[in-house]
């Protein structure tokens, strides 16, 4: 999904840099390269050639991009870089302190960036959307790994128990994808989140209506069909809900679960990960039905 164009005039971006400026008290420094010597330059240039045959988690690798960013602290993406392998291993207080370097040397660029890693990862939700709502003051309405900042802000307040806030951002961004690119594009996991929203209210009819639409979207996807099978016990149809769970079981299996590109290094909210849990539902449900 690509960002929203936004005409400003002279002075209300003026006004939306202060704003930024004043809440992170630094300057955006993204295009400022200053002049090194020809020696750091060749040293430079070694680091990095060491950077990029040194193995991803090494480190080595950290103490490379260490002597690089000696010589260009300025650098962001090498902040990036250095912080980046450290979440995927978990590490995530550490992995901050060099991803907070990379938005003061390039907030536009890497704001709403940490906002995603706070959200998803690092799972500090309030934190998350003071980052996606300073993301919106600085940038404008934008995505960040294929999601729209309402998408995330709506799954922070999920996690934070605050599920009329999250039905606005989840169907602020559903209608917004409708009106931009069509009801069948639509992302399936804007939609899955929904369905769990109302589950969570106990509106079961809207959660199977959602959760309906999810699979209209992304057949056989297990997680839909888990909840929506729970669903449809709450709504007091066993015998459907036990079919239904044992297809999502049979697909969890084949693979069909959630498919974000960072599904492989963190579990993602609500997420049925377990053989276990769908072996318990079916016993549960099977014994419901009998």
């Amino acid at each position: 999904m690509t960002k929203t164009l936004i005409k400003l005039n002279l002075t209300t971006l003026l006004a939306l840099i202060g704003l930024c400026n004043s809440v992170f008290g630094q300057t955006n420094n993204t295009n400022i390269e200053k002049q090194i010597t020809s020696y750091d330059s060749v040293l430079l240039h070694r680091y990095l050639d060491s950077i990029n045959i040194s193995p991803l988690y090494s480190q080595k690798r950290q103490k490379y991009y260490d002597s690089a960013l000696s010589i260009k602290p300025w650098k962001a993406s090498w902040w990036q870089q250095k912080a980046m392998p450290l979440f995927k291993q978990k590490k995530y207080e550490i992995g901050m302190v060099f991803l907070d370097s990379a938005v003061k040397y390039d907030r536009h660029r890497y704001i709403d960036y940490r906002a995603f890693i706070k959200c998803i990862f690092q799972k500090s939700y309030r934190d998350a959307i003071k980052d996606f709502e300073a993301s919106k003051e600085c940038i404008g309405a934008g995505a960040v790994m294929d999601h729209s900042y309402d998408f995330y802000i709506g799954l922070c307040y999920l996690q934070l128990n605050q599920l009329d806030s999250s039905i606005f951002f989840l169907t602020k961004t559903i209608n917004d994808q409708k009106k931009a690119i069509g009801e069948d594009w639509v992302h399936p996991l804007d939609l899955f989140y929904l369905g769990i929203v109302y589950y969570e209210k106990e509106d079961y009819a809207k959660a199977l209506e959602s959760f309906d639409y999810c699979l209209k979207m992304y057949p056989y996807f297990s997680d839909a069909e888990y909840y929506k099978a729970v669903t449809l016990k709450k709504s007091n149809k066993p015998a459907e809900a036990l079919a239904l769970m044992t297809l999502a079981y049979d697909h969890f299996k084949t693979g069909y679960t959630i498919n974000e590109d960072n599904v492989d290094y963190e579990i993602y909210p609500y997420q049925v990960y377990k053989r276990s849990s769908y072996e318990g539902a079916i016993k549960w449900l099977g014994e419901k039905v009998n």
